[in-house]
């Protein structure tokens, strides 16, 4: 079996079995295995596949087809244009996110202390500790997950981001007004949603990191209701938005908010919500 035969026969695996991007996945599957960029798979096509990689390649294909994620059949996902380890134990990072990272870098002071609170794999408490124009004074991620701590804090360590980590729920743990930027793409997917979510998505990925109960509205009202207590005066709140959720969360600030903005992603969907506390 070549490389070519190898590519062939796995995309028409995956376009038989419905799965989107067949020919991308069995691509990043088979460059997976080989320890290659996806381009070598073209400028290499005749070579033979060796026994022990036809062996991990098919294993990669069986895992694909019975629905596990490919983020996490090959150990990571790029955002925000570097490469971060994920694991089952984290949610897969959406390109979405990245719209939460742009809002924190655009109103964070230049020495601002920042939390991120429910921080799953690290990408937005790494991102915004590299891309600070100046090194922040200090980036705080907190989860409920000590699995996903250790996620995190491997992504941190390896991309050399300096960050602490702290195990609670959300900013329960946060000592009172320390924090110029609080910052969480929380779980927002309403629970009574669950069954018309993607087998990879609802089979795979982790719940307590996806579903925030009837509505999807719960993890707002528990970080909308602390964030007085761990902002600074002057501080900002930026979260991540789900479908058709602006409005609902928006209506959770009272009068203590000002500033309030609410951030479309490409699609022109309202994605972000910002708001400044004045006391």
């Amino acid at each position: 079996m070549t490389i070519r035969t190898a590519l062939q026969h796995g995309i028409e695996l995956f376009e038989r079995d419905g799965i989107s991007a067949p020919r991308l996945t069995a691509e990043v599957l088979l460059a997976q295995v080989l320890g290659r960029e996806r381009s070598y798979l073209y400028g290499h096509s005749d070579e033979p596949l060796p026994a022990p990689a036809q062996a991990a390649y098919a294993s990669a294909i069986e895992r694909r087809l019975a629905g596990t994620p490919t983020q996490y059949i090959t150990g990571h996902q790029e955002f925000y244009g570097r490469e971060f380890l994920v694991t089952p134990d984290v949610l897969i990072p959406r390109p979405e996110t990245e719209h939460v990272v742009e809002t924190a870098l655009r109103l964070a002071p230049h020495d601002a202390r920042i939390l991120d609170a429910g921080c799953g794999s690290g990408v937005i408490a790494v991102s915004l500790s590299l891309e600070m124009p100046g090194a922040p004074l200090a980036v705080l991620a907190t989860d409920i997950s000590s699995a996903a701590l250790t996620v995190a804090a491997r992504n941190a360590s390896t991309l050399g981001a300096r960050v602490h980590f702290a195990a609670c729920d959300f900013a329960s743990a946060v000592v009172a007004h320390s924090v110029d930027l609080l910052v969480s793409n929380p779980p927002y997917i309403p629970i009574e949603e669950e069954s018309g979510l993607p087998r990879e998505v609802r089979e795979h990925e982790p719940r307590q990191a996806l579903f925030a109960g009837l509505g999807g509205l719960d993890a707002y009202r528990a970080l909308i209701a602390d964030a007085p207590r761990v902002l600074r005066v002057g501080g900002w709140l930026v979260l991540e938005l789900g479908y058709r959720q602006a409005d609902a969360v928006t209506r959770m600030l009272d009068g203590r908010w000002s500033g309030i903005e609410i951030v479309n992603d490409l699609a022109g969907l309202p994605r972000v919500l910002a708001a400044q506390i004045e006391a």
